[in-house]
């Protein structure tokens, strides 16, 4: 299976760029993995959070195919713990070939994007900036890989 984490916004802390980076390194032993991430054009203080949203949900969508099956990493989506997490991707690599996760901007994401995403998944009920978010994701991709091959990464 193939997996791409689509990001939106920069990262300004080296120590995310430094373990994001490891953790990449490492799921090439389980999955082909690629990260686009998109920088936001400069915000304009009389730009609405809903045109923000909408040139926001423009960008994801030009880089997704009809095949592709979308995840957003949204508040409102479903919690899961890591056990869980590994089953979950487990039976994605039955039917997907590709499997986008979405990162989106600080208000969220466009209704367009919405309707586009077949799933949506909370990482943790508390908010993260999307710096750390990315880390904080990829790390539990890695955990769930080595549960689904049993390796001793994860302890319970």
């Amino acid at each position: 299976m193939r997996i791409t984490l689509l990001q939106l916004g920069k990262t300004h802390f080296k120590f995310v760029d430094q373990g994001f980076e490891e953790f990449a390194k490492r799921l090439k032993h389980y999955c082909k993995f690629e990260h686009l991430l998109f920088e936001l054009p400069t915000k304009l203080k009389t730009t609405s959070i809903t045109q923000i949203k909408k040139n926001e949900g423009e960008l994801i969508l030009k880089k997704l195919s009809p095949t592709d099956f979308v995840i957003l990493l949204d508040e409102h989506g479903r919690e899961m713990n890591s056990i869980g997490f590994a089953d979950y991707l487990s039976k994605l690599q039955l039917h997907h070939a590709h499997v986008v996760f979405v990162i989106g901007g600080a208000y969220g994401f466009s209704e367009e994007v919405y309707a586009r995403a077949q799933s949506k998944l909370s990482l943790s009920q508390m908010t993260f900036s999307h710096q750390l978010i990315r880390l904080i994701f990829i790390e539990q991709l890695y955990r769930a890989y080595t549960i689904i091959k049993g390796e001793p990464y994860h302890h319970e």
